[in-house]
């Protein structure tokens, strides 16, 4: 037996890393229209996106219940010592707050450790993927729990977008308000600061964006991991990734993942973004 890491499909973990780290993965909600889906278990991300491009009607997101979590507390709780639950920005979504409701309905032989990653996509990824190294080396609940808060501090995520309308209308702009009614023309850069969308910069072009994003990374190396993610174009994705190489530790490789279809509800198409973990 050993501690289980629970994250929230907005966290963007490959499916082929939270699999081979034991990460389970609980689905946020997607609505177009009448229709709702979890996401990535009813609607792939390859749907979602073609949805979103050619369909009329735009999504909504909306977060697991807490009878979700208490459903995946259960099954994983029965060989664990305990569970470290770590998600999405609880200024972002009331994700946590399912959470935690479904904590205080359970009575588990195990202990669950819920901790607010004040971060989203590829940040949150990175911090459950730091807590599920930690669980798999052997440590207890309540290290894991450390080292998960621990990353947090570490942990920074800040994306390109081609648009702010789809961030605007999902109501996660945050601080980032200022932007809005900004030339067309920009391309709006954004950062998660304790748990809230701050305003990183603006951009004439969309490759002066591209190029801030790196900057931008590297002004907070050394770097221990990063990943990259993208909505729509995985090229640029693997560009910034090539750049970016130099700047993690020998054999630690940085990954490209596809963000799901809760966070390209908000990002849009033609969105790119950076989640990086500061040496510790």
């Amino acid at each position: 037996m050993t501690v289980k890491i629970v994250t929230d499909s907005t966290s963007d973990i490959p499916h082929n890393i939270a699999e081979s780290l034991g990460i389970t993965v609980v689905p946020c909600n997607i609505t177009f229209g009448t229709e709702t889906f979890k996401d990535q278990v009813e609607l792939s991300t390859e749907e979602f996106y073609d949805r979103l491009v050619r369909g009329s009607q735009l999504p909504v997101t909306s977060q697991p219940s807490p009878g979700d979590f208490v459903e995946v507390y259960e099954r994983v709780g029965k060989d664990a010592t305990g569970i470290v639950s770590i998600h999405v920005s609880g200024e972002l979504s009331g994700t946590l707050n399912s959470a935690f409701q479904a904590k205080a309905q359970m009575d588990l032989d195990c202990s669950v450790e819920l901790v607010d990653s004040q971060q989203a996509s590829c940040g949150l990824g990175l911090i459950a993927i730091t807590a599920a190294h930690a669980a798999r080396d052997g440590a207890s609940v309540g290290e894991v729990a450390e080292v998960a808060k621990g990353a947090v501090k570490r942990a920074e995520t800040f994306l390109l977008l081609d648009t702010l309308e789809y961030v605007e209308r999902g109501g996660r702009i945050g601080k980032a308000q200022a932007l809005v009614g900004s030339l067309l023309r920009i391309k709006p850069m954004l950062i998660l600061r304790d748990g809230v969308v701050h305003e990183l910069g603006k951009a004439r072009t969309f490759s002066k964006g591209v190029a801030k994003l790196q900057e931008s990374a590297r002004e907070f190396g050394p770097l221990e991991l990063i990943s990259v993610f993208y909505t729509t174009d995985p090229n640029i994705a693997h560009e910034i990734v090539n750049h970016l190489q130099d700047i993690v530790p020998a054999g630690i490789d940085p990954f490209v993942t596809r963000a799901g279809p809760t966070i390209g509800t908000h990002a849009g198409p033609g969105a790119v973004g950076i989640g990086l973990l500061k040496a510790g």
